[in-house]
């Protein structure tokens, strides 16, 4: 049985990850284009470019890690040793140089590169480490459920303190500077990020090992990975997922911009938030309550019912959303709260699946590449993201969007189309793939009670 401060301090991994993944999701875009001067289609091609070479580089993380040993593990020192380059290529993605056109774009691809590279380095590892917390399915669930809490409270905080901090950040200086708005804005929340890594590496612990301790070749683990039915159909499942999230979540300040011209602050509390930065925070707020709502309605009908279940509803609302006018603003954000509830209680079951995909794994093979087969989870993440940012680029660049600029139709439906019909889509190939998924909660106890009863045989008990 996992105890309670250490389900935390997994969660805070993610509340880290998260709190820099949210604001490149929903901000990158938007800062290349309107802070650092890239026309987006020149930054779509970037995004797809950049994150297809780190995809890559995930599976060569995950066959790293697992035959990494240390006294801390395999997969912890990864967050120990990370957590510091994590913010600091975090801010200096961030900044905008003196450059020519030419030179910035060299700029944005080298920094954009290595910030990629390095959460890579830090978060293979750590999605690998809920493989080897526990071999109870029951703790796995619970530890997703943690995780995927503290991440979207992570993009909740940092949706919160985004556009605040680069309003006063942009002013403080004797003239405004929105460059130096975002920059000092993300090493703020960059040092709140490598602080809670820390603290995730100190209050885990790995325990689980694998039952014959031989060193596996790597050509051996990639095969077993190749001929893995099960994760090939999770790969596809999450890949359409966060396509799903990505075109939503890079639209989103396009939206309110140019679609429904609100530019009048929202005060909450102290804070002063625009239309856009309310929606997504009501929005990561609508994902905690589906992650909170994911393991009781799991143990009920199981991870592939819930899974389907909400994204099939997911893909009716979205496709509705389109048809919302500016005054509409009840109706946009009632469905943005029921699209992102039903968003938040499928990414907790993906995550859950790969570590019952290891057990799978070890049980067929007789080998454990936890490290290998979670990196496809980091990879789905990663292409989802480069396909959703790609697209969303390329689409604004199609339908003739110019930035700081009153939009034309075209633009203004194209735009529309990001947060409905193109997320359905994402939303309908994801319930595709999870129907095919083999391993139910039946088969998942039974692969679960014969590798404890291989380790019981192995250790004498």
């Amino acid at each position: 049985m996992i105890k309670f401060r250490e389900k935390v301090a997994y969660g805070l991994g993610d509340m880290s990850s998260s709190m820099f993944w949210k604001i490149f999701g929903m901000y990158m875009l938007y800062f290349y284009t309107d802070v650092f001067g890239l026309a987006p289609a020149v930054v779509g091609w970037m995004f797809l470019v950049t994150r297809i070479w780190d995809t890559a580089a995930d599976p060569v993380i995950g066959v790293l890690s697992d035959r990494t040993l240390t006294r801390w593990g395999k997969f912890r020192p990864y967050i120990l040793f990370g957590a510091v380059p994590f913010a600091v290529i975090g801010a200096l993605t961030f900044i905008v140089p003196d450059f020519s056109d030419g030179g910035k774009l060299v700029y944005a691809y080298v920094v954009y590169s290595l910030m990629m590279l390095v959460y890579s380095l830090v978060n293979v590892p750590y999605a690998s480490l809920l493989g080897v917390m526990s071999p109870d399915p029951k703790d796995r669930n619970q530890l997703s459920s943690y995780r995927m809490f503290f991440a979207y409270a992570g993009s909740f905080i940092s949706l919160a303190l985004v556009e605040p901090l680069v309003e006063i950040f942009t002013n403080i200086g004797p003239a405004p500077s929105p460059a130096r708005g975002w920059v000092m804005t993300i090493a703020v929340i960059g040092t709140i990020c490598a602080t809670l890594f820390l603290l995730c590496f100190a209050g885990t612990r790995e325990r689980v090992a694998q039952i014959e301790q031989k060193k596996n070749r790597v050509r051996d683990d990639v095969h077993d990975l190749l001929r893995n039915g099960p994760w090939w159909i999770l790969l596809g499942a999450g890949v359409a997922a966060l396509l799903f999230n990505s075109i939503r979540d890079g639209a989103t300040i396009y939206y309110f911009k140019y679609y429904v011209l609100q530019t009048e602050s929202v005060r909450i509390g102290g804070w002063l938030v625009t239309w856009s930065s309310l929606y997504l925070i009501v929005g990561q707020a609508a994902n905690m309550v589906g992650v909170a709502l994911s393991a009781p309605l799991s143990a009920k009908i199981g991870k592939k019912g819930v899974y389907i279940g909400a994204m099939a509803i997911a893909t009716v609302l979205s496709a509705v959303f389109y048809s919302f006018t500016p005054d509409q603003m009840t109706l946009i954000f009632l469905f943005q709260i029921l699209i992102s509830m039903c968003a938040g209680s499928i990414f907790p079951l993906l995550w859950s699946m790969y570590a019952d995909i290891a057990d799978h794994s070890e049980l067929r093979t007789g080998r454990r590449a936890t490290g290998l087969i979670f990196s496809s989870s980091s990879m789905s993440q990663k292409l989802g993201w480069a396909l959703g940012g790609a697209i969303t680029g390329w689409l604004l660049g199609f339908y003739g969007f110019e930035a700081n600029q009153v939009q034309g139709e075209g633009a203004i439906h194209g735009i529309r189309m990001m947060l409905s019909w193109l997320p359905a889509m994402g939303t309908a190939l994801s319930v595709i793939f999870i129907s095919l998924y083999p391993l139910g909660e039946k088969r998942v106890r039974e692969v679960a009670a014969e590798l404890e009863r291989r380790r019981a045989a192995q250790n004498g008990q």
